[in-house]
């Protein structure tokens, strides 16, 4: 049997990166079912998988009770990145049966569990949907199942240490591990190797890690000798001479404790998603009324790849914005008076960009098809900065912006493009870029920094706050809900990290702080 690590580490397996989410139900003012007696409310949970469209169920039943707080929790796995759906089923239990359809329905309630845990303080309060006209409320809490939310700073020293190797000092290293229960020790840190020196090591680590909850555990710190992979206890030293003690000493300088905040601490704490859409509206899309162009609306109601990107991004990002009010823009296009604009309102009102909800912004891109020119060149820099300017005026944490940007080309504004990036990667902003059609899009990885940090005039992006995926490399072809599913799940992905990393580089803790670790 291998033994799981910190974190649940197990070599040889895979694990999806992912947060627990505890949800507690609630109903008030049920519609009784029975004559004689109160109904006996049992919730079923369903959730949907999207491969094979169908819902899972976990029950729980309480007898005699119109306003129940249910005390089974169900915990389900969260991940921002994907659109995960939930259905909440209501029934009064009359017999043994475990066949739904032996029970009286009382309602129910859909939602996804995005959200729940994007409500306000985890939150979620909406009517039963039944055949009565009064079915009753339910109520939804997610709550992040989480502890020892702790990061670790160490620093070390070593002095006298043996010298293991031939021509000179040794190259040691610091090897942490936890004690088990049977008294056996897992490894869960290994420091860096310190070449040629004894120079502290200065590392951090999360403290579930160390002790996994338990602050009274025990933790064995070992050195070692890069080369040798030496002990620091000599044996043959410690046998021939009486006055022998060790082969040195590391000495702790310095321990200092932090509260790490997870994305869901912010959000529950109030923090908002900004979603704003930047369409691509350049002649080489081709025209919209021909099949070939990228814009073209299938009258069969397909959507094309620019639909089917503000839907999959979009669909997610909106439970994370209370008002749902998002604003579209575009650039590229050539208006009726002749003039060419790089960044104008899909809606036509610049005043107030803002459509309602997704589907508001499909209707005003479907709309702005018809009162505008495919046009060009492909300046992606001005709707950058058109958000950068609402996040720069917001860093409070309150609100985080997010730029979809949906293209069928290459850059022609390169150099500002990624002075636009540098700047915004100072502010609360994070950018994505969804190519369609099956242009070049090298110059897209250049912006994507996961490999190389970008850079402008020698000037370092502060974070690398850009994911940038062709949208080809996720279609599945006659299945455009699985090709939407992958593609949010690629592009979002990175959100959380990248939000969490402003908000630790600018000292920005939740409104609500989250209770502290013992």
């Amino acid at each position: 049997m291998t033994t799981a690590g910190p974190g649940g580490f197990q070599a040889g397996t895979a694990v999806v990166p992912a947060t627990q989410v505890e949800i507690s139900v609630q109903c008030r003012n049920l519609a009784d079912m029975d004559v004689f007696s109160k109904s006996d409310p049992m919730c079923v949970l369903f959730m949907k998988d999207i491969k094979t469209n169908t819902f899972y169920e976990h029950k729980e039943t309480i007898d005699n009770q119109l306003n129940p707080n249910f005390a089974k929790k169900f915990t389900l796995t969260y991940l921002f990145e994907e659109l995960q759906s939930i259905k909440f089923e209501i029934y009064d239990v009359d017999s043994a049966s475990h066949n739904l359809k032996n029970h009286d329905f009382i309602g129910r309630m859909e939602c996804s569990l995005g959200e729940i845990v994007g409500a306000p303080g985890g939150k979620l309060e909406k009517p039963l949907q039944g055949s009565r006209r009064k079915n009753g409320t339910i109520i939804v809490r997610g709550e992040e199942l989480s502890n020892c939310k702790e990061e670790i700073t160490l620093h070390f020293r070593a002095s006298h240490l043996d010298k293991k190797d031939f021509f000179g000092k040794s190259d040691p290293y610091l090897q942490l591990s936890r004690v088990n229960e049977d008294g056996s020790y897992t490894v869960v840190h290994r420091t860096e190797v310190i070449m040629k020196t004894l120079n502290p090591w200065r590392f951090t680590i999360m403290s579930r890690a160390l002790c996994n909850g338990d602050y009274d555990r025990s933790i064995k710190f070992e050195c070692y000798d890069w080369d040798k992979d030496g002990y620091l206890i000599h044996p043959k030293k410690q046998a021939k001479k009486k006055k022998y003690k060790d082969s040195g000493e590391v000495l702790l300088l310095s321990y200092k404790s932090e509260q790490i905040f997870s994305f869901l601490d912010y959000i529950q704490s109030g923090t908002e998603m900004n979603f704003t859409v930047a369409i691509d509206f350049t002649a080489s899309n081709g025209n919209p009324s021909s099949p070939s162009s990228l814009h073209y609306l299938n009258p069969y109601g397909t959507p094309n790849q620019y639909a089917a990107a503000i839907q999959a991004v979009g669909n997610i990002i909106q439970d994370y914005d209370s008002d749902k009010l998002f604003p579209a823009l575009g650039f590229g296009a050539r208006m009726s008076d002749g003039s060419v604009h790089h960044e104008f309102a899909l809606n036509f009102n610049p005043s107030n960009p803002f459509c309602q909800g997704v589907e508001g912004v499909l209707q005003a891109y479907y709309n702005s098809l018809k009162n505008v020119q495919l046009y060009g060149p492909t300046n992606f820099s001005p709707v950058i900065n058109h958000v950068a300017r609402f996040a720069q005026a917001i860093q409070d944490g309150s609100q985080y912006f997010v730029l979809l940007i949906i293209t069928d080309g290459v850059i022609t504004d390169m150099q500002q493009t990624q002075q636009a990036i540098v700047n915004a990667s100072r502010l609360p902003m994070s950018i994505i870029i969804v190519g369609v059609g099956d242009a070049d899009f090298t110059a897209m990885n250049i912006l994507d920094g996961d490999d190389v940090r970008l850079s402008y005039n020698g000037v370092y992006a502060e974070r690398d706050i850009v994911q940038f995926v062709p949208f080809n490399d996720f279609l599945n072809r006659g299945n455009m809900t699985l090709s939407q599913a992958a593609l949010a799940k690629e592009v979002l992905a990175e959100i959380p990290d990248q939000f969490l990393s402003y908000m630790k580089k600018h000292n920005v803790k939740p409104r609500i702080s989250a209770t502290a670790p013992p």
